[in-house]
């Protein structure tokens, strides 16, 4: 039965309907999502999240003699596939802890208006219209 507090890299045979795979599991590996498990399937030479209660029954110790065939003809492409899993998962982890580290915001100067004397505090309410909108005739046409 499937039991890794013994070892840190457990070999196991993954029984189910669809055939026998060899599956490695690494206790050094990142946790996966709650309830789930990370398995290396030797067939899809990938690493494979796994819901934990459905795949704990069907996972069975090896013979010493399987065993060390396994780890001979596997160990090779599980430490490469560890290794690129590892990798993605710092950079994941990286991305994750990355602060806002972009400069603060400058506040935009309020543009102010000046006034005849150069005084921009003052508010000259006193002024004319020098506007002309009386319209004469001539400019009309019908």
């Amino acid at each position: 039965m499937y039991n890794t507090a013994k070892k840190q890299v457990w070999y196991g045979e993954l029984r189910t309907s669809r055939g026998n795979a060899i599956v490695i599991h690494d206790n050094q590996l990142p946790e996966a999502s709650a309830g789930r498990i990370y398995l290396y399937n030797t067939q899809r030479k990938a690493i494979v999240e796994y819901v934990e209660d459905i795949v704990k029954p069907n996972l069975h110790e090896l013979s010493d003699e399987q065993l060390k065939t396994a780890e001979s003809e596997f160990g090779g492409a599980w430490k490469t596939a560890r290794a690129e899993f590892m990798q993605k998962h710092a950079d994941r982890i990286n991305l994750a802890n990355i602060k806002d580290t972009a400069p603060a915001r400058k506040a935009k100067p309020v543009p102010q208006l000046d006034d005849e004397d150069g005084d921009s505090d003052v508010i000259d309410d006193n002024f004319e219209d020098d506007s002309d909108d009386s319209w004469d005739d001539d400019d009309f046409e019908e």
